[in-house]
């Protein structure tokens, strides 16, 4: 890849991740979904489960190849650095933004969120993309997974229970609960109080996510080899597959929540497979067959384009059609429960109709993708 080629499979990756991204926050009723639509209950994972890993692992990739075209060109490592660390803030207050709709509290308001684990991940591994090569990445997978473990395994600590013990990890009895609750008080995920799916201890095997991808960035920039590259990104989603479950029989499950490092490895596995798909369609293909792809997953480029600002515009949508009311039966009721109810007299399964609303809301923040790419628009952070 010549720095002026541009990596096709990373734009309809990363439009895969925030395509998924909006069809699972976004369903008619949460009451009604279909299994690979929910979370995992606690170990486990679903389709669902790997949308978050997706993006970091696209953040990551996109940050190595950006960062070492901006190197070449003789750019400061301290200013990039500088830039990356403005750019983190930003999304940071945009995710605290967000978290503060429909009313601002400031007393229990969340502080963590998806928005501001993203801005996390990219503080903890700019210094390692900057100063290092792959090398480098590997160490900061190593480290953060390893430091994970001493805290998680080894460190006793009082539970949401009272009961002080060391490597519980049920809902609110790790160390990373405890941590969250002594740094963060009253400003955690309202649905448990006691711990947050993207607390503070769990964003360093998220980084470990992030820099998966940055290895994926380094290999497809180094130079053409007999083997294809999305040879080479099989291979290694099927041994990181296979490792990363053997690592959640004998050491930490599978575990979203917890983010815990055979989540890490498993999620960057699928990471992988997907990305060899979309490598091996969209830049190593004959240009017949190239064209043709790029086509088709064009929809996919186009929502990748501008990633970020389509998850916090439909973040904002979403929280727009729970807050906004219309008349009901019974009194007023949200405008999201009155277009759902609509759905729901069309002879489908509940979970159909409530994936019917998810599919309808993503065609509609395509609407937004496709006019702003025709208008050449693209929002950069």
């Amino acid at each position: 890849m010549t720095d002026t080629q541009r990596l096709a499979s990373l734009d309809a990756f990363r439009g895969f991740a925030i395509a998924g991204m909006v069809l699972v926050n976004n369903p008619g009723s949460w009451k009604h979904l279909h299994g690979p639509l929910a979370h995992a209950a606690w170990n486990g994972c679903t389709f669902t489960d790997l949308i978050f890993p997706f993006f970091l692992f696209a953040a990551g990739l996109a940050m190595t190849i950006s960062l070492r075209n901006r190197a070449r060109a003789a750019a400061s490592r301290w200013a990039m650095l500088r830039t990356l660390a403005r750019r983190a803030a930003v999304i940071f207050l945009i995710g605290l933004a967000l978290n503060a709709i429909p009313s601002f509290r400031f007393a229990a308001l969340r502080i963590p969120g998806v928005l501001q684990r993203i801005a996390l991940t990219i503080v903890l591994a700019a210094p390692l993309v900057l100063w290092g090569r792959w090398r480098a990445a590997v160490a900061g997978i190593l480290g953060c997974c390893g430091l994970y473990l001493v805290l998680m395994l080894l460190v006793p600590v009082p539970g949401a229970d009272g009961l002080v013990a060391a490597g519980r990890l049920a809902p609110g009895l790790d160390f990373g609960s405890w941590l969250d609750r002594l740094l963060l008080g009253g400003h955690l995920w309202a649905s448990a109080r006691t711990w947050d799916p993207e607390g503070l201890v769990s964003t360093l095997p998220a980084t470990a996510s992030l820099l998966a991808g940055v290895l994926a960035g380094h290999y497809l920039a180094a130079p053409a080899q007999r083997v294809p590259k999305a040879l080479g990104l099989l291979l290694a989603g099927l041994m990181l597959l296979g490792l990363g479950a053997g690592l959640g029989r004998v050491l930490l499950p599978i575990n979203k929540n917890l983010w815990t490092p055979s989540y890490a490895v498993f999620t960057a596995g699928w990471a992988c497979l997907f990305l060899a798909g979309f490598h091996a369609l969209l830049d190593e293909a004959s240009p017949a067959v190239a064209q043709v792809a790029r086509r088709l997953c064009l929809p996919l480029t186009i929502y990748g384009l501008n990633a970020l600002f389509l998850f916090v515009l439909s973040g904002v949508v979403g929280r727009v059609l729970q807050l906004t009311r219309v008349a009901g039966p019974a009194g007023p009721i949200p405008l999201k429960e009155r277009l759902f109810g609509a759905l729901a007299t069309l002879p489908l399964s509940p979970a159909n109709a409530s994936l019917a609303f998810a599919v309808l809301f993503n065609l509609a923040m395509f609407a937004v993708a496709w006019a702003m790419w025709r208008k050449q628009w693209f929002v950069k952070v």
